[in-house]
């Protein structure tokens, strides 16, 4: 499955700190449960990330008005 590609899946999301000093994005549905863990830094990094993307989708979503 690509970035692009529709999908009717339903999953969860939780993020937080972990006690061993990680960010967790844990993600369930139901046939996944996955935990993944970032240095802090590295976790930043995607929260910046994601950030940018919801203001590119942000800016075409004005042009189009």
């Amino acid at each position: 499955m690509g970035i692009n590609k529709q999908s009717d899946d339903e999953a969860d999301l939780q993020i937080g700190a972990t006690d061993q000093g990680m960010v967790r994005l844990y993600i369930s549905s139901s046939t996944i449960d996955l935990p993944m863990d970032f240095e802090p830094d590295d976790a930043i990094e995607i929260a910046e990330e994601i950030m940018a993307a919801a203001e590119q989708v942000r800016g075409a979503s004005r042009k189009r008005k």
